[in-house]
């Protein structure tokens, strides 16, 4: 969380919009039955909440 702080409001956008992508693609891959571990799931929507999170402190 440090580090995400630490970043500008751009990088932190970049990082956001990488990570709802991956999320997309993680569900993608859920519906075709292609991923076995589904918790990859959870990390990545604690990720963007750590995002969200940290761009609400910079502002």
């Amino acid at each position: 969380m440090k580090e995400l702080i630490k970043k500008t409001v751009v990088e932190l956008q970049k990082l956001l919009e990488e990570k709802r992508k991956a999320l997309s693609d993680f569900k993608f891959q859920i519906a075709g039955s292609k991923i076995k571990n589904v918790r990859e799931g959870r990390k990545i929507k604690k990720e963007i909440a750590q995002i969200l999170t940290a761009q609400k402190e910079v502002k």
